[in-house]
């Protein structure tokens, strides 16, 4: 009778964290949590209160006992990074899982950012999502600046850009530093001869001040599209020399192999994102990732160290600590 009365006191304990997260975290309503965890709005109610009562909730949703707690700790043991894993069914659509690891990381960027602080942002579908859901947090002397260019043939990619770094800056009251350059020069002698004038080099050593970078990983597998590989940023020459190197995701532009390897491949001589040493050094590496089909470039970029925080899905999470 003891361990019966243990066990259901842990289902409720799960039920009601999970609960939480989705009302709390999520925005979610109770009719949508009711439908996922299959009960009534009033059950959903009561274990928000018992959430809430039993201490589950404070400033942040806290468990003594979650599956997700769990995944977590394996992550952060096994990749010696902070992750925070996000709940949801398996039956949900992978744009479904963006736009929630997406808007629980909008919530928890207001932990990391403060004032006179300097913060890289690379743009994409992910973090175009992310600046959707921040949370206002005044703060002084803070700057937003972006990681990499956003022009192509088609467009200067200027707009697109300048949205999800004006979002960042409205949330923060900080101001914002775009770098109006095209995502990848044709040449990269002309790459080279840009970073050498003052316009750019301003940004440049802006972007050598970061305490924090937020981005997330480019998969030409992915079910939602990363943007470089959609948007006309890449021809058919570049996706052959991006087989030929083996490279199978990027960061802010800048591709790397499953080994975390980046240099010669032959693409990042005319890219515009910060090189992969460049961004190790950044103190706070916030990295925004949903979907199975992301886990190859997650594996390479953890082994790589380029990420200290990494929000993402508890499907992701479950594949990323199996052998």
């Amino acid at each position: 009778m003891v361990g019966a009365s243990a066990e259901s006191r842990d289902s409720k304990l799960i039920a009601a964290l999970t609960a939480a997260q989705l009302y709390y975290m999520q925005d979610k309503t109770m009719e949508v949590i009711a439908k996922e965890l299959g009960t009534s709005r009033s059950s959903v109610s009561r274990l928000l209160s018992f959430a809430r009562e039993s201490g589950l909730v404070d400033i942040r949703i806290n468990s003594p006992l979650e599956r997700l707690g769990m995944l977590e700790h394996r992550i952060r043991d096994r990749h010696r990074v902070a992750a925070h894993v996000v709940p949801m069914p398996e039956i949900l659509s992978e744009v479904e899982r963006l736009e929630r690891v997406a808007l629980t990381a909008g919530r928890l960027l207001s932990q990391f950012v403060d004032s006179n602080m300097v913060i890289g942002v690379a743009w994409g579908s992910t973090i175009s999502a992310v600046s959707r859901g921040l949370t206002q947090k005044e703060t002084h002397n803070t700057t937003f600046v972006q990681l990499n260019g956003a022009g192509n043939t088609q467009t200067t990619g200027v707009e697109y850009s300048s949205d999800i770094l004006q979002r960042f800056g409205s949330a923060f009251g900080a101001q914002v530093q775009q770098f109006p350059v095209p995502a990848f020069f044709d040449d990269p002698a002309t790459r080279e001869a840009m970073w050498r004038e003052r316009s750019t080099r301003r940004v440049l050593d802006l972007q050598a001040k970061m305490d924090v970078a937020v981005f997330s990983l480019g998969s030409p597998a992915a079910e939602v599209p990363s943007r470089v590989y959609v948007g006309g940023y890449l021809g058919r020459d570049d996706y052959r020399s991006l087989r030929e190197d083996h490279a199978i995701g990027d960061v802010a532009t800048v591709f790397f192999r499953s080994d975390g390897s980046w240099r010669d491949i032959r693409v990042n001589a005319r890219a515009t994102g910060p090189g992969l040493d460049r961004l190790r050094r950044v103190p706070r590496r916030v990295c925004v990732v949903s979907g199975i089909p992301k886990l190859v470039s997650l594996r390479a970029a953890l082994a790589a160290g380029l990420i200290t925080d990494v929000v993402l899905d508890e499907g992701l999470a479950r594949r990323l600590v199996e052998d």
